[in-house]
């Protein structure tokens, strides 16, 4: 991490969580953050999903809401992002605070509520992204929605044709009773919805599914087997979670999904217990607590052929991205892996 880049997060560590968010977006489109360009070699590049990555390190969503931050992010070394969570309606989400730092846990929780400017305003800003880089969406309910499902595919109709790929988010902890859509039943009659929409796109993009990590065995497996019968194109494990074990901060019993180093573990046995009901048939993306790439390893060690990152950024600042794709590109050629794809699932059996 840059003097200049430690400064500027010790400047915002003095600020209101969701302010200091709010003028990391500015600084980004202001160009006064790293721009170190997408790193990538022969080991690292991949094609996930029919997206040909030239890294496998992406930003998660829930860092840009509202799709007002692309061409910046595309140039901070990430090789792939995701915006959103859209919605089809603009809500402002939940009351403030919601959004809470916890420095002695390198972890956050957060409480939004898919507070975002809706599918139409972002749908405009998707049009305009650079023609370059590998950009999805991840797709969200509104909260006073009488058929959620359906809100799904209105946002995937409106802004499909600007994104490389989608994301069913039925995963966040922060819209009353979202979670149940991940049921066998409710979730096979989504994601056939989605599909079959994604299906009558000109240039059908690939539909990912984001899962829970507070999860049972047995409804992992359920997942599993609904991901393989609907033809969903990847997985991401996982959201934040409900569980507040091990917390030390003042915050850690605010009401809100958690992220951030504390997840690391739950979220890694999840990813390995779907990876390996999936036997190998559907890619994974890691996502929860990856903060080094030593982190990263473990978590394509655990089944993940990519990572995305979030909360760490806080933390570590937006360099993070390259520094975890340099890093990790080091620590396969050191365990005499020519491509990341023989790294892919090695050490599942170490979480289960």
């Amino acid at each position: 991490m840059k003097l200049t880049e430690k400064l500027g997060l010790s400047l915002l560590y003095r600020t209101d969580p969701e302010r200091a968010h709010h003028l990391a977006i500015r600084a980004l489109n202001a160009g006064l953050t790293p721009k170190p360009g997408t790193y990538s070699s022969p080991r690292l590049a991949q094609n996930l999903a029919g997206l040909e990555l030239p890294n496998p390190v992406g930003l998660a969503a829930g860092f840009d809401k509202n799709a007002t931050a692309i061409a910046p992010l595309l140039r901070s070394g990430f090789g792939f992002i995701e915006v959103g969570a859209a919605t089809p309606k603009a809500q402002p989400g939940n009351r403030k605070p919601r959004l809470f730092r916890l420095n002695e846990d390198q972890a956050s929780i957060n409480r939004f509520g898919f507070n975002n400017e809706g599918k139409d305003v972002i749908a405009a800003r998707l049009a305009q992204r650079p023609k370059t880089g590998i950009v999805g969406l991840n797709l969200g309910a509104n909260k006073d929605s009488s058929h959620r499902a359906i809100d799904f595919v209105k946002v995937l109709e409106t802004c499909g044709p600007h994104i490389d790929f989608a994301t069913v988010n039925v995963s966040s902890p922060n819209t009353e009773k979202l979670r149940d859509l991940q049921g066998e039943k409710a979730l096979t009659a989504l994601l056939a919805g989605v599909i079959e929409t994604r299906d009558t796109f000109e240039r059908p993009i690939p539909i990912f599914l984001k899962i829970a990590p507070d999860l049972t065995n047995e409804e992992i497996a359920q997942i599993a087997q609904v991901a393989r019968h609907s033809r969903i194109d990847a997985v991401i494990a996982t959201n934040t979670t409900l569980d507040r074990d091990g917390l030390k901060s003042e915050h850690r019993d605010q009401k809100g999904g958690m992220a951030g180093k504390p997840l690391f573990e739950k979220s890694t046995r999840v990813l390995a217990h779907l990876a390996n009901e999936l036997e190998g048939n559907i890619p994974i993306i890691g996502v929860g607590g990856i903060d080094s790439p030593q982190a990263a390893y473990e978590k394509i060690r655990a089944g993940a052929s990519a990572v995305q990152l979030y909360t760490a950024l806080v933390f570590h600042g937006l360099s993070l991205a390259d520094d975890i794709a340099k890093g990790l590109d080091e620590i396969l050629a050191q365990n005499g892996f020519d491509h990341i794809s023989q790294a892919v699932g090695t050490g599942i059996q170490d979480y289960l």
